[in-house]
């Protein structure tokens, strides 16, 4: 027992003094350092959103990791804006070089210091005082001039302190408004509600409206009018959004567009305005409409490979997060979908839940899942159009289906001798159209009020107006002569007698 106690006694003894004081404060500090970078938990808790449903806005809606990320970033945005992190780097100052002017009279004065005799070994805080004497004695009585003279200004230059930094973006402070949280929930959802990246994320973007002059580029007039054919907002979604189209289908236009170099980025510039000027009309109240929804026409399908677009498409993201309620991509050519399974991986998946892509052959049936017929533009295969019609988009669109090598009547009452308007629109492939005029009374006759014809795919709409003179019903024949059922759209009114 002696001996295994001496044993351990030296064992320790051998330990503690081959580790050198330095070493084990180091050794000391890596223990507690490491387990405080691992403990130091990232915001992970919010998943991904995997559903087309849009998110809630209100932030008693909110669950509590969400709300938390949305508390700590304004607390981050808070100290920014009183440290003026979001304005430009500041010149230097004089300040700065003042304070670095006083180091360099030490060394001069330690520079001669060395060329004399070397004076007797002393405890270190004797000898710089000493050192700082005799080079005052040496320099005389101009040199403490100076450095007194410098400790004045530097004093003096102390700057006071300064209110805290006012920001605003597409025209909504960053804290202090009930707008403010829609706007930061897009910038957290954008970075999967990781704080810190959604703070550096706002930074950028703040830095970036700097650069290209937003501001003063929304009230410019760029002198575009062809672009207007491409990119427009027409209606709202049946959720209530409104619907930007961006269609590419003119192939003439879009190479007249980018052209050259100055066409190029006015067509950049165009874009970005259109869109600013687009989110200035949105409501950023916790309950309003703070998102669009994107059509994308690839009619003219070399255009997601233009080096424009992708820039366009690239600022976009980047500059403006979750103004997107939907993406929904029409007309895709086959090539398209294998394009699009490459880039897939680089999209988080809340961005590509908001995708939806349809073939030529379905183009209008996804477009009204989300929007309405009455909605959606004629060229698309709905039935609104420009300038002056019969109907509004008020005036509802009923909806019928048309079986298979079936005949189809569609009956518009007439209680009373008025004057009928009506139009259809039948949604596929051909069909034979026919209408006319039954009376109520028995003894009446049936009138042909237009003989049948066949529809083809590129007519646009039906359009009928006949005058009753008496009580009755307009019939409307739809015969499908194809395999496939067919959906009939169409809305009648009565209107005063000419």
């Amino acid at each position: 027992m002696a001996e295994e106690t001496l044993k351990t006694l030296s064992q320790t003894d051998a330990v503690v003094s081959d580790v050198p004081e330095a070493e084990k404060l180091e050794m000391c500090e890596k223990e507690t350092v490491l387990p405080v970078q691992v403990q130091v938990p990232e915001p992970e808790k919010v998943a991904a959103s995997t559903s087309f449903k849009e998110e809630t806005n209100v932030v008693g809606e909110l669950p509590d990791p969400q709300k938390t990320a949305l508390d700590e970033l304004k607390l981050l945005i808070k100290e920014a804006l009183n440290k003026h992190e979001f304005s430009a780097p500041a010149p230097v100052t004089e300040e700065e070089k003042s304070v670095a002017e006083v180091p360099e009279a030490v060394v001069e004065c330690e520079k001669e210091e060395k060329d004399g005799p070397a004076p007797e070994s002393e405890p270190s805080e004797k000898k710089v005082i000493v050192e700082t004497e005799s080079c005052i004695d040496e320099d005389g009585a101009k040199k403490i001039e100076a450095i007194q003279e410098t400790i004045v200004k530097t004093e003096n230059l102390a700057p006071p302190p300064c209110a805290a930094e006012e920001v605003s973006i597409w025209g909504i402070p960053l804290l202090a408004d009930d707008r403010t949280d829609v706007i930061l929930l897009k910038f957290l959802r954008a970075r999967d509600f990781k704080v810190k990246e959604a703070l550096t994320m706002l930074k950028n973007v703040i830095a970036w409206r700097k650069d290209f002059k937003i501001e003063s580029l929304v009230d410019e007039d760029l002198g575009i009018n062809d672009e207007e054919e491409m990119v427009y907002m027409q209606g709202v979604d049946k959720d209530g959004h409104p619907v930007c189209y961006n269609a590419y289908r003119n192939k003439e236009l879009c190479e007249e567009m980018l052209s050259d170099e100055e066409k190029r980025k006015k067509f950049i510039r165009w874009r970005i305005q259109f869109l600013e000027k687009s989110i200035r009309k949105l409501d950023f109240r916790p309950d309003g409409i703070s998102t669009i929804v994107q059509v994308n026409d690839l009619s003219y399908s070399p255009a997601p490979f233009k080096k424009e677009l992708r820039q366009v498409f690239q600022l976009l993201q980047d500059n403006y997060p979750e103004f997107v309620a939907k993406q929904v991509f029409i007309n895709v050519p086959w090539w398209y979908l294998a394009f699009y399974k490459m880039i897939n991986p680089f999209f988080t998946q809340r961005t590509k839940s908001k995708f939806v892509f349809a073939g030529p052959s379905k183009t209008t049936e996804t477009l009204f899942k989300y929007i309405s017929p009455e909605l959606v533009p004629v060229q698309y295969g709905g039935l609104s159009r420009d300038g002056e019609q019969e109907f509004t988009t008020s005036d509802s669109i009923i909806e019928d289906i048309v079986k298979p090598a079936c005949q189809h009547a569609i009956e518009l009452p007439a209680p009373e001798a008025c004057t009928l308007v009506w139009e259809a629109r039948v949604v596929g492939c051909e069909v034979c159209y026919g209408a006319e005029f039954v009376p109520s009374a028995e003894d009446g006759y049936t009138v042909i009020v237009q003989k049948s014809r066949k529809v083809t795919g590129d007519e646009s709409v039906i359009c009928g107006r006949f005058k009753c003179g008496e009580t009755g019903k307009v019939v409307l024949t739809f015969y499908n002569q194809s395999s496939k059922k067919k959906k009939v759209l169409y809305r009648f009114k009565k209107v005063a007698s000419d």
